[in-house]
């Protein structure tokens, strides 16, 4: 074959495979426009034509938990909050409060448990958040009538423990938990969180429940440099955060103070200040029993400055041996002396750590400012420092120890002065850190009086949130919490219930204001002996004043008061009235009338009639 010939051949074969691949080309063209189009059939069906829907599972609606606030709310102290979940109870600390004024001879304050003892087969435990007295304070009057195990850190209980062992209280069942771990408590799960406060070992605590996760603050501050323990766990808060928090109850205590709270650092560096300037001088330093931290701080000046430690008070020597014992204070060899030993060392080698910050009549700084200490008597050449605020209420007293010790010649530095005392609270920016970790769907601000609670509330508002939930309580009121609401449901018994030594509620409003009727405008006793027949006078009556007047001087009165007493009962005697009842009210409204006449005083009249 020619060339020629099979060029053209060449040429034939390609032009023919050219075609059939254009002719495939077109096929899977057409093919794709086919399937195309049975697409958009296949879709437009779907549209007309109903398919059953699937089968979904049912969601699980989350039951409610409610929370019931048996103090620490609108007060200073007697914190106590019950959580109830699924027919299961916790309750979280259980303190007392100091008395006021007007509780004329009580001794201490703790919460009206009523609501507990009707539910106690349903109390799980009780967790504690730190060792101070308004959270464990009112522990042994619940346990002598609820048997429950108690849950804290470490050196929480082992102060609960030497607490229970002044009320012989020794079948409790005590459990140490250390900061991160977490309790099982019925359908609860109860996590200690590590916080930052004036007492080593405090705890906040998420609750994980059915309803959600709760979490309460404890009393917390945020201390980047504390005295010990390391810094607060925020991190956990913050995880706790990004996982969804149902709730929180946060401490309110400094929330109208703007700032931060004062690292513990502060005081370490007044003390060295003040110690240089009292160098010639006794040292004297009350503080609370509690603040553990404190006391480490005076010990180690007290190495500094070669001076030797005493302590005062029935509390601080508690606190400090077991604090000692459990290893939350470190005491250099041969730095503490008995208080009997003061006698023996110069007063300028001397640091005495003693109760009474608070001015509290029995504490051993107002027993030292009366001349009333067995063992210490308090003069010129005693350099004294309160290293703590008053609580509120309590401002008039300290000033009164001050003003005491002042006319004994006693130099007095107090927190006002320098910076011997730092709060354990947080103050507003460390409360916005907390709540923007932890963004809870509601807020309940807790720990404070009104005025706290409310600027806590105005805080909250300031980073967003809405005022339907917020939730502002008060003892006894009883809040139910789930996914879609936030509510207040009936209340519960609650108040306060006042512990007079060996007595417990058996002081209650009339005594007290008898006590202060007493103590205001004093006592008469009208006594008379009347005739079992006939209702005369047989002796008397005679009368008997206490705190109302100076009988010699007052003769005059007293005898009016004898003669109207008499008429009076011959007058019923006369008219047949033997009710005693009667007779006794008649004489009690004549002779007060008598008395406000003739002197504007109302004092306590109290006949007293016998029959012969």
């Amino acid at each position: 074959m020619s060339t020629e010939n099979k060029k053209k051949n060449v040429k034939k074969v390609t032009q023919s495979s050219k075609a059939k691949k254009a002719s495939s080309n077109g096929a899977k063209t057409y093919r794709k426009k086919t399937n195309d189009t049975k697409s958009v059939n296949k879709s437009a069906s779907k549209k007309y034509t109903k398919k059953p829907a699937k089968a979904t599972k049912p969601e699980i609606k989350k039951p409610p938990i409610k929370i019931a606030f048996l103090g620490g709310l609108n007060e200073i102290g007697k914190n106590l909050t019950v959580f109830e979940c699924e027919n299961d109870i916790i309750i979280l600390d259980c303190g007392m409060a100091f008395p006021d004024g007007d509780m004329l001879g009580v001794d201490l304050v703790i919460p009206d448990f009523s609501y507990i003892e009707q539910n106690k087969d349903r109390v799980k435990g009780i967790v504690i958040t730190h060792g101070h007295e308004d959270h464990i304070g009112g522990l042994p009057y619940l346990l002598a009538k609820v048997n429950v195990p108690i849950y804290g850190t470490r050196l929480t209980v082992g102060l609960i423990e030497n607490k229970l062992k002044e009320h012989s209280l020794d079948k409790v069942s005590l459990h140490a938990v250390d900061a991160g771990k977490s309790v099982k408590l019925g359908c609860f799960d109860v996590e200690l969180i590590h916080v930052n406060h004036s007492i080593p070992d405090s705890v906040g605590v998420a609750i994980h429940s059915p309803a959600g996760t709760i979490v309460h603050t404890g009393d917390f501050k945020i201390d980047c440099t504390p005295m010990s323990g390391g810094m607060i766990n925020l991190s956990r808060f913050a995880q706790l955060g990004d996982s969804s928090v149902l709730a929180l109850l946060a401490d309110s205590t400094n929330a109208s103070r703007p700032g931060f709270t004062a690292t513990e650092q502060t005081v370490a560096d007044s003390f060295d200040t003040l110690f240089r300037r009292a160098r010639h001088s006794r040292i004297i330093i009350a503080t609370f029993a509690s603040n553990i931290s404190r006391v480490q701080q005076i010990i180690n000046c007290a190495k500094k400055f070669d001076r030797k430690v005493a302590f005062s008070g029935r509390s601080m020597v508690n606190y400090m041996n077991v604090a000692k014992e459990l290893g939350y204070i470190d005491v250099p060899e041969n730095i503490i002396i008995d208080i009997d030993a003061l006698k023996d060392y110069p007063m300028e080698k001397i640091v005495l750590v003693t109760t009474g910050s608070q001015g509290e009549p029995m504490s051993a700084l107002s027993r030292m400012a009366y001349s009333d200490h067995r063992k210490v008597s308090v003069g010129a050449g005693d350099f004294i420092i309160i290293s703590a605020n008053p609580i509120p209420g309590n401002e008039r007293t300290v000033g009164n120890v001050v003003d005491e010790l002042l006319k004994r010649g006693c130099e007095v530095v107090h927190e006002s002065m320098y910076e011997v005392h730092v709060s354990g609270h947080a103050c507003q920016e460390e409360l916005k850190i907390l709540h923007s970790l932890v963004k809870p769907k509601y807020f309940i601000p807790v720990h404070g009086e009104q005025k706290h609670l409310r600027k806590h509330m105005d805080l909250a508002l300031s980073l967003g949130m809405k005022r339907s939930d917020i939730f502002i309580g008060d003892i006894g009121k009883v809040v139910e919490l789930s996914e879609n609401e936030m509510k207040e449901v009936a209340s519960v018994p609650a108040g306060k219930v006042f512990v007079d030594g060996l007595g417990v509620g058996d002081v209650g409003s009339i005594v007290l204001r008898d006590r202060k009727h007493l103590s205001q405008d004093g006592l008469i006793i009208i006594v008379a002996s009347l005739d079992v027949y006939d209702g005369h006078v047989i002796s008397g009556p005679d009368i008997v004043s206490r705190g109302f007047v100076y009988v010699r001087e007052s003769e005059g009165l007293l005898d009016e008061v004898k003669q109207l007493s008499l008429d009076i009962l011959e007058d019923c005697a006369h008219r047949n009235i033997h009710e005693w009842g009667a007779i006794k009210n008649k004489i009690k409204d004549e002779v007060a009338k008598l008395i406000l006449q003739r002197t504007r005083r109302s004092p306590m009249i109290l006949p007293i009639l016998m029959e012969v």
